[in-house]
């Protein structure tokens, strides 16, 4: 099992997330201009993404009722310092302050990450990670942070991902800025942002108003065994390790990223196979990169399987035709968190948070309002179990950080992907949460307890609910309606709750544009009444499970409640408190229209409200 201190939260970064804030008066940033220039698609900006930067107090509230007790975030450089050195802005220092404040009132501690790929447009214009002065730079950036947010953060990362911004955004071209440069360049870039790494960690220590935490975030595919044989294992060591066969793709790898941070030297590998294209490497910049950190961080998203070949050299090996992948069409492999872990606190033995993982899936809003995800929780079961697993045989798991919190802006996907537990309308800027925030909150509160691994598997069986020939039988008796028949319901995923089959079934049932048992023009009629109604308002009855005081009509909430009516729309007032209700946040004045009462209504929170409903009405 995870240790009691274990850490569960969430994790986002600033330029996915805030969107525009004029009044802040920031500078542009490197993503500011690559977006300008319409490089992602369709055209798509963070103009306004998920407005974060206008509903964080909102936004923390959510994170609370969801259970969430840890954030990683990312401070935008060009907010603090608009030019990237310089003037400080005070509205910028002042905006990240009360985020952090907010987040601590909601019981939440922060994990600042200071660069998450949004440099300062003014300094790419200086040259950005190919000058020098890069490190001067972002040590004094670091200074700002320390000086300003270090009394009330005790959690920094220095870099996220700089195979990402390295190789993609100056080699590749398909991240921002958008540079296509060749190897011995790309290669200086990197080992500017190495020092830069190592020049804010001494600036934050020096600067620091209490002691801190320091740690750094690189990421990489794993190389997995094909199988449990030591030579297949000793191959995938040696390959999640070693450097790519293509030198074009030289940045995708682990060691020439880590291995300077955190041993203080260059993978002899490397230093042998890119000799020609290296910039000039001293004694000095291996210790200024190779400053003490409390922990490290790794992004880690998927993997691939290795063996050893007949001549003893790792070989690739294929995945199952029709394995699992992704909406984003990365392969699902959650075996890569138990060898990643391991391969990488054998070789760096510090504490590792899991910075980054989760996936992207095509959720939608369905019927009844909600999210189901069922996809993203069997993901998170399985990649979770394998990092228990590394856990339970020694590795020093610290933490683990969902990505995302916030449907976003995927960087040059635009908003075609959707990575998080909580649903965004970007038109409407509405928040749902999903099925799968609501199992990640029963994971916390548990600590892993309700995992597969620690469950005895289940198998697969043909599901016969005894109502479901009840719901045939309703459906066939609504006058000149047609039978549109029940499927039946084969088989499920191993993780599949009794919740989970009920929802196939009706879901199923309400395929002829039915809300319970009430015509859909019958529904729409049940708002009109609404409209007049809701200034005098009638108790309903309802059957109403929960670990609550209620009397009809009026609930006293303490924890959680489901609450099952037959009515074609239900209302319920909050009086007091705050919570949510199928995933969406309330407070004191909101009054939620639950439509198709048929389904059960899930509440959580501390909260009083009155419950009423509306019968639809010939």
């Amino acid at each position: 099992m995870f240790r009691e201190d274990f850490v569960w939260g969430v994790a986002t970064s600033a330029h996915q997330i805030e969107g525009s804030a004029p009044e802040l008066e920031s500078g542009k940033n490197v993503w500011d201009m690559f977006t300008e220039k319409g490089k992602c698609k369709d055209g798509q900006t963070a103009e306004r993404t998920c407005d974060h930067v206008h509903r964080y107090k909102e936004d923390f509230r959510l994170m609370k009722q969801l259970g969430i007790k840890a954030y990683r975030f990312s401070l935008s450089w060009a907010r603090i310092l608009p030019e990237g050195t310089g003037k400080v802005s005070e509205k910028g220092i002042a905006f990240y302050r009360d985020m952090i404040l907010e987040m601590k009132k909601n019981g939440i501690t922060p994990y600042i990450t200071m660069f998450h790929w949004d440099m300062p447009l003014a300094l790419y214009e200086k040259g950005g990670w190919s000058n020098e002065e890069c490190v001067e730079w972002f040590g004094e950036y670091a200074k700002v942070c320390a000086e300003n947010f270090s009394d009330i953060c005790e959690y920094f990362i220095t870099l996220n991902e700089p195979q990402c911004f390295v190789g993609l955004g100056h080699m590749v071209g398909c991240h921002a800025p958008g540079d296509v440069d060749n190897i011995k360049n790309n290669l200086q870039i990197a080992h500017n942002a190495m020092k830069a790494h190592g020049m804010a960690v001494i600036q934050l220590r020096k600067y620091a108003l209490q002691p801190i935490k320091i740690g750094y975030a690189p990421t990489g595919g794993v190389a997995m065994p094909a199988s449990d044989r030591p030579e297949d294992i000793e191959a995938a060591r040696k390959t999640y390790f070693g450097m790519q066969p293509n030198e074009d793709r030289w940045y995708w790898n682990v060691s020439m990223f880590s291995d300077p941070v955190f041993l203080g030297h260059y993978p002899e590998e490397g230093l042998k196979k890119y000799k020609e294209y290296l910039p000039v490497i001293t004694k000095e910049d291996l210790e200024l990169i190779h400053q003490p950190l409390d922990f490290m961080g790794q992004n880690i998203y998927n993997g691939y399987y290795v063996k050893a070949g007949q001549d003893g050299k790792p070989t690739y090996v294929s995945r199952k035709e029709g394995a699992l992948i992704t909406a984003s069409k990365w392969p699902v492999t959650p075996d890569c968190l138990y060898w990643g872990m391991k391969f990488l606190y054998e070789r760096y033995h510090l504490p590792i948070y899991i910075t980054e993982n989760g996936m992207s899936s095509a959720d939608v809003v369905s019927g009844d309002g909600q999210v189901h995800d069922a996809e993203r929780i069997y993901f998170l079961d399985q990649y979770l179990s394998s990092l228990q697993k590394a856990n339970d045989e020694g590795v020093d798991v610290a933490g683990y950080f969902q990505w995302s919190f916030l449907d976003n802006f995927e960087w040059e996907k635009g908003y075609s992907e959707r990575f998080g537990m909580v649903y965004v309308d970007f038109e409407t800027q509405e928040r749902i949460a999903k099925d799968s925030a609501l199992w990640y909150k029963e994971t916390m509160e548990c600590n892993g307890r309700n995992l597969s691994i620690n469950r005895e598997p289940k198998h697969i069986v043909r599901v016969d609910l005894p109502f479901q020939q009840t719901l045939r039988n309703d459906r066939t008796n609504l006058p000149g309606k047609k039978d549109l028949g029940c499927k039946v319901i084969d088989e499920f995923q191993p993780t599949d709750t009794e919740d989970d089959r009920i929802r196939a079934i009706y879901e199923n049932y309400q395929q002829g544009a039915y809300f319970g048992k009430v015509p859909l023009e019958e529904v729409l009629e049940a708002y009109h009444i609404y409209k007049e109604w809701q200034h005098s308002p009638k108790d309903c009855s309802a059957s109403i499970a929960s670990n609550a005081n209620y009397q009809i009509g009026k609930i006293d909430l303490k924890e959680q409640m489901t609450i099952d009516s037959t009515y074609a729309y239900l209302f319920l007032t909050i009086t007091e408190g705050e919570g949510l209700i199928n995933g969406k946040l309330v407070e004191k004045g909101n009054i939620l229209l639950v439509p198709d009462c048929m389904k059960q209504v899930k509440i959580s929170g501390n909260m009083k409200m009155t419950l009423s409903g509306v019968q639809a009405q010939k």
